[in-house]
């Protein structure tokens, strides 16, 4: 599963996942530092599914913020200053971008991610933000379940730390047969 010029690119989605976020919890600093070394690949990546008309979803914990929206979440974090104001500056969805707040780990649960995805008719996903081991796997699980092929690129996603990374990208590949390689080693949408 490649990106040729037969396909389309709307084959493709980009997941942006929980990288909203005020880092106010424990280990929020190491995750918040770690955020800020995946904030560059994350937006080479967006800008080539822009570049290339493909979907780009950013998806993010609404932080039991039941009242909110994503728009609220943006703000609160551009008010916060330091480094989830620069990720929300720097990484801040374009208008035709979309966006979904889910309530647990999973992009899938208890979020319309699912039947967006078949509005997008996009089979192929590629993985990105917050937290490797913990929301990207589930919803990398999520989404072997429902048969799309996945892209984890190495360098876009981030964890509380270097072993918690390795772990979740190793049982993401040993089991579920994602593609874990960086940006830079794919140069498409998705990996042939």
């Amino acid at each position: 599963m490649h990106s040729s010029a037969r396909d389309n690119p709307r084959d493709y989605a980009l997941l942006i996942i929980d990288m909203m976020n005020l880092f106010d919890f424990d280990g929020g600093p190491q995750l918040q530092a770690a955020a800020l070394d995946a904030l560059p690949a994350i937006i080479r990546l967006r800008r080539r599914f822009d570049r290339a008309g493909a979907p780009v979803i950013y998806v993010n914990d609404n932080f039991a913020h039941w009242q909110g929206d994503f728009h609220t979440l943006l703000s609160r974090c551009l008010m916060a200053g330091a480094g989830p104001a620069r990720i929300a500056r720097l990484l801040s969805p374009a208008a035709h971008h979309y966006h979904v707040l889910k309530p647990k780990h999973s992009a899938f649960l208890c979020t319309p991610l699912a039947v967006l995805l078949a509005q997008l008719g996009a089979r192929r996903l590629v993985l990105t933000g917050l937290s490797v081991d913990s929301c990207i796997i589930a919803t990398a699980m999520d989404a072997n379940m429902r048969e799309h092929a996945l892209w984890v690129p190495t360098d876009a996603v981030a964890a509380i730390s270097p072993a918690r990374k390795s772990g979740g990208l190793t049982l993401i590949r040993t089991s579920l047969h994602a593609e874990v390689r960086t940006t830079r080693a794919i140069t498409g949408l998705f990996p042939p």
